[in-house]
């Protein structure tokens, strides 16, 4: 992996106005999925794919450093 795009994704990760985004997107969407009827079921469905959305791209951020850091830790020769 690029040492470049790990960086870019840490600083990302740490970003306020970014976590911020994040975090009022959450809480719009759990306000709406808790004002929707038990019966809404296609509201329902549309605010739980949008909260795995926004936890998935977290998810993608920290495994682009996850991999960096595993690259960068595994021995490059391999003897057998």
């Amino acid at each position: 992996m690029d040492q470049a795009r790990e960086e870019h994704a840490k600083r990302l990760l740490k970003d306020k106005l970014l976590n911020e985004a994040f975090n009022t997107l959450e809480e719009s969407i759990m306000s709406t999925w808790n004002a929707t009827s038990v019966r809404d079921v296609d509201a329902r469905e549309q605010c739980w794919l949008s909260l795995r959305l926004l936890a998935n791209i977290k998810v993608h951020l920290t495994s682009i450093i996850a991999v960096s850091y595993t690259h960068l830790t595994l021995p490059t020769n391999r003897e057998v």
